[in-house]
């Protein structure tokens, strides 16, 4: 074969690869990196509401106002390489509209994301922890603040109702019209359900995280992020550090939904963990996310407004 004909085929067949790499990076950029804003809305933060509440009295752990009673533990158990370190937030309210979500800068999409401080201090937030992470897939139920933004059912979800109360339900099975008619204020799409109607779930060997996430074993012990419930109105944060030898290698599932049995709760939930698991409280992070001081920016937060 002509030699130039040889260079000109070596050329051709560079070209196609070089075009082949730049769009699987593309791709890669487009699924994880690149912002995309679903829709025109701008959604509407507390940001601008400028009233405060009154008869507040607080400290560095604690919170009370005429609608809100916040009171935070750090608990710390075991030694050495065995030493786990958790948050606990007992969270009590007048009434279920002190419970917001709010999204990364205010907008609803993939890949926009901020750390869990910023977006809580952007909306006032007395109290925050990260959400479900929901910008990092595209289904799910996703209820936030009685609107619907999303409904493509997938996994088993939470609900916060107006009446104060928590249930999990099974998205496939119902359906966002029936939610937002029996009060759904906010909607979560992670997992697993911890406690169900005051049953604890003892059997995680089989569940794994979706397909969004490797569909990798989640059992293991890892820094969490949950909520539960006592009663309506009164419920309960867990934020469990992890992954630094010596402060906190983080729980297991099990040994997760044990905290939460043993607060009283007769619903819990897992929301997402590992570097997204951040509680916020009176203008800082009380807890040392992945050992290391260093925030994970998400895509959604819970927050209480005093």
């Amino acid at each position: 074969m002509d030699t130039k004909v040889k260079t000109n085929k070596a050329r051709y067949i560079l070209l196609i690869l070089i075009l082949a790499i730049a769009s699987v990076l593309y791709l890669l950029a487009d699924r994880y990196l690149i912002e995309h804003v679903e829709g025109k809305e701008l959604v509407t933060t507390e940001s601008a509401i400028t009233e405060t509440a009154s008869n507040v009295s607080s400290d560095d752990w604690n919170y009370k106002s005429d609608n809100v009673a916040i009171s935070i533990e750090k608990i710390q158990t075991g030694q050495g390489k065995d030493t786990v370190t958790y948050f606990v937030a007992d969270v009590q309210l007048s009434d279920s509209s002190s419970l917001k979500s709010a999204f990364a800068k205010d907008l609803f999409g993939q890949n926009i994301v901020e750390k869990t401080s910023e977006i809580a201090a952007d909306n006032k937030a007395v109290f925050a922890v990260n959400g479900d992470y929901y910008g990092f897939r595209s289904d799910g139920v996703l209820i936030r603040n009685g609107v619907l933004y999303r409904d493509e059912p997938a996994r088993v979800g939470a609900v916060l109702l107006k009446n104060g109360t928590m249930q999990t339900f099974d998205e496939t099975d119902v359906t966002a019209s029936s939610l937002l008619a029996d009060g759904a204020l906010h909607t979560l799409s992670f997992g697993p359900v911890l406690i169900k109607n005051g049953e604890v779930v003892e059997d995680f060997d089989k569940v794994s995280v979706d397909s969004n996430f490797g569909n990798r074993s989640i059992q293991g012990s890892n820094p969490r992020t949950g909520i539960g419930m006592i009663s309506a109105n009164h419920y309960v944060f867990v934020v469990v550090d992890g992954r630094k030898e010596n402060y906190s290698k983080g729980m297991t599932l099990s040994e997760f939904t044990d905290v939460f049995a043993d607060l009283g709760c007769t619903e819990a939930y897992n929301l997402d963990g590992g570097g997204s698991s951040t509680m916020y409280f009176m203008g800082r992070v009380v807890n040392n996310p992945l050992g290391k001081q260093a925030e994970r920016s998400i895509s959604d937060i819970l927050y209480i407004k005093g």
